[in-house]
């Protein structure tokens, strides 16, 4: 099933008769039921104001599309999506509505925030083939359900969406990186901190242990870089040599891919945690590889198949999400980290309410 229209959405959704895995783009390959509805035939910028930092596309437009046409006027979706092709070996194009529906947000999130903060407005389809609409086209203040931010990261589970609307942000007049040498994982989160903490306005930090350097950027107007990257200099020198290696887009782009597990065997799994306690957690991991960003709080960790990871994360706090994996693994790892009996009430509720009838990705999250 692949509508063109809302309209033509709507009616199917309200036709129905059993459960259906949504997809987008066809990238992250979703598990779920065997028949498919595809909304990448939803597809066109329909507004686009450079002037007002304001764009508006149906949910199956192409991400590389919005990008082209963002680029074009000097500006860019800010939260940076990460595009999961070459980590999961899949064809195909990404989506927009793929990138709200999951929430993507790539190394710029520790400044800039996630997407969902830059989400104005969305249209989707609920459970019972009724069109929704929440939020617009300019930021503020709303009552009841935030329905904008609740669909972003809901994965398909409460609603198909058919269009979203975005806030933009300018493209910087000039980016600088900075590679700090640190031998291991606890002093690379202190060096990040001590840089995220400084009032320089750094706009991505990562850490690659295989390669034992820090990578900071910093992002703006050419004056304002040049002072701000001195001054950190300073704020990182005693972890480490430092090198200025320039904007550096190639290299943070494989960080927002995680391009160091590309074509690499093994599980991919994706850790949230508190940056403090991504030393301890790399450690129970025993991970054969691992890649830090957003200073520390997300750990990428690549193991050998079928291992449980969670177990050995145990008692400490945070969230691990199965990325990659093959089929075998999936049926006794869920994708998604158990919720806690209290969290998981409130979302079996909501689920009840904008798809009773569980028609949305049955099962993946609860």
């Amino acid at each position: 099933m692949r509508p063109e229209t809302e309209t033509e959405l709507a009616e199917i959704v309200a036709g129905l008769a059993a459960p259906v895995r949504i997809v987008g783009g066809g990238t992250r390959g979703v598990p779920g039921p065997a028949t498919e509805l595809h909304v990448s035939g939803l597809q066109g910028i329909e507004l686009y104001e450079p002037g007002a930092l304001t764009l508006v596309a149906k949910a199956g437009t192409p991400v590389s599309e919005i990008e082209t046409a963002l680029a074009a006027e000097g500006q860019r979706l800010a939260f940076e999506p990460m595009d999961h092709r070459g980590l999961l070996g899949t064809i195909g194009e990404p989506t927009i509505g793929g990138v709200v529906a999951a929430n993507v947000s790539g190394p710029r999130r520790v400044q800039a925030g996630a997407c969902r903060d830059f989400l104005l407005g969305v249209r989707y389809v609920d459970g019972t083939g009724q069109v929704i609409k929440n939020g617009g086209r300019v930021m503020k203040n709303v009552t009841g359900y935030d329905l904008v931010k609740l669909m972003a990261g809901s994965w398909g589970t409460l609603g198909i969406l058919s269009e979203v609307s975005f806030k933009v942000l300018p493209q910087p007049e000039v980016t600088e990186t900075l590679m700090v040498a640190v031998p291991d994982v606890t002093q690379a989160v202190q060096a990040m901190s001590a840089a995220l903490s400084s009032p320089f306005e750094v706009s991505g930090a990562a850490y690659d242990p295989a390669e034992g350097h820090v990578m900071l950027r910093i992002e703006g107007f050419t004056e304002s870089v040049q002072y701000r990257a001195a001054q950190m200099i300073h704020v990182v020198a005693g972890y480490g040599v430092v090198t200025r290696i320039g904007g550096a887009e190639a290299m943070w782009a494989g960080v927002r891919d995680v391009a160091a597990f590309h074509g690499v065997e093994g599980d991919v799994w994706r850790i949230s945690v508190k940056p403090t306690d991504a030393p301890e957690v790399a450690e129970a991991l025993q991970a054969d590889g691992l890649v830090f960003d957003w200073g520390g709080g997300l750990i990428w960790a690549r193991v050998p198949a079928g291992t449980d990871l969670r177990s050995r994360v145990g008692s400490l706090r945070g969230h691990a999400t199965l990325v990659r994996a093959d089929q075998a693994t999936r049926d006794v790892q869920p994708m998604f980290h158990p919720e806690p009996a209290p969290l998981a009430a409130i979302t079996q509720g909501l689920r009840a309410r904008f798809d009773p009838r569980r028609l949305f990705n049955p099962g993946l999250m609860g």
